[in-house]
């Protein structure tokens, strides 16, 4: 049976931002920590930060990504998060992806990314 590994580096006790299971990588959804009420392209971009951050904490990279799921608060801001996410992602890592509108927990968030990767 293996372990499952949890980090909570930002003290919630709701939720986990690490999950560490059976060869995999689950980080919780991310929303802008520096840029909230900035355009979707700056918060996408400090989102992406954070991303390469945890999954180096984890000991994994972008370019184990499994899988994304993406949520804008307008889909008619696609592009301006494509074009930071298509700077950003791995040419020969690119994950299954989804992406969609909805409302996120505070009217602060344009964007909200969660990833999974593989260690």
């Amino acid at each position: 049976m293996s372990t499952i590994e949890r980090k909570r580096p930002r003290d919630n006790p709701r939720m986990s931002q690490i999950v560490k299971h059976d060869g995999r990588v689950y980080l919780a959804g991310l929303v802008a920590r520096g840029a909230p009420r900035a355009p979707v392209a700056e918060q996408t971009a400090d989102i992406l930060r954070q991303i390469d951050e945890m999954l180096t904490e984890a000991g994994t990279s972008k370019a184990k990504l499994l899988t994304a799921q993406i949520w804008l608060t307008d889909i008619r801001e696609f592009a301006a998060m494509n074009g930071v996410w298509n700077g950003w992602i791995d040419p020969n890592g690119a994950p299954a992806r989804a992406c969609v509108e909805a409302r996120l927990a505070s009217p602060d968030f344009a964007v909200e990314i969660m990833v999974t990767a593989a260690v």
